[in-house]
């Protein structure tokens, strides 16, 4: 029998939404009882250090300090049913994502202001039990787990930039040649292919984890897949896939 993964896509933690959903995230562990559980990233909005709409009406009232103790508040909330539970513990691995990569551009733009005043530690992912994956220079880092290759987003080209496009879970494929999983875009998409010898390749871009509507986003909010994957019988890169929507997932657990 092959493993069992659950995958947290970006769940964006944030001071002014609902938090129950990681309640939720973490029942559904406790019942699932996985070996391991990825958060693709962006587990912390951080919307104080946004600076797209830095010096705007919605960005008043944000403040680091608040971010902090929403990203703390739902770890609580996700490891408090797991705990209760108390079955063996999987593997927990969290990955950097762009909006927790905030924390690293702030401090490399105003170095003399920041620096040694917030860190990625402020996050507490480690003291929680994550694995932390971090960037890897300008671009998210990658773990490999049961032949499944996992980063926030993948890159192509020399330019770094996320593989996307109509068919991106197809891209991935194409792109990096084996199985892989991805974040970040909030879409969802999976493709399964056959190499010559009969390996299954899966590309998977894997949604979004809170039902909350994204002022910046507009009217794509409404093409974003909102859940979380469960991936079956995991063994060098090929699985069966299950996946949950939020909606689900509250009758069952809310």
């Amino acid at each position: 029998m092959g493993k069992t993964h659950i995958v947290l896509p970006d769940p964006h933690s944030c001071p002014e939404w609902n938090q129950e959903r990681f309640k939720w995230f973490g029942k559904l562990v406790a019942d699932v009882k996985p070996d391991t559980v990825v958060c693709i990233g962006d587990w912390g909005d951080l919307g104080s250090l946004c600076t797209y709409d830095k010096g705007t009406r919605g960005y008043e009232g944000r403040r680091y300090k608040k971010d902090l103790e929403a990203i703390h508040e739902a770890q609580d909330l996700f490891f408090a049913p797991i705990k209760a539970a108390k079955k063996k513990q999987p593997r927990y691995i969290m990955l950097e994502g762009n909006h927790e990569h905030r924390i690293e551009r702030a401090i490399s733009q105003d170095a003399a202001q920041l620096e040694g005043i917030i860190s990625l530690d402020d996050l507490g992912y480690e003291d929680y039990g994550w694995e932390f994956i971090k960037y890897d220079g300008s671009t998210p880092g990658v773990i490999e787990v049961d032949g499944i290759s996992y980063a926030h987003y993948h890159t192509s080209g020399v330019m770094n930039r996320a593989i996307s496009g109509t068919y991106p879970a197809a891209a991935l494929i194409n792109k990096q040649y084996k199985s892989c999983t991805m974040g970040h875009s909030h879409v969802f998409d999976h493709t399964i292919r056959t190499d010559a010898t009969g390996k299954h390749i899966h590309g998977l871009v894997c949604g979004v984890g809170t039902d909350q509507e994204m002022g910046y986003a507009g009217a794509a909010n409404k093409l974003w897949w909102r859940g979380v994957v469960i991936k079956h019988d995991v063994e060098d890169g090929h699985y069966d896939i299950e996946t949950v929507t939020l909606k689900r997932l509250k009758e069952i657990y809310g």
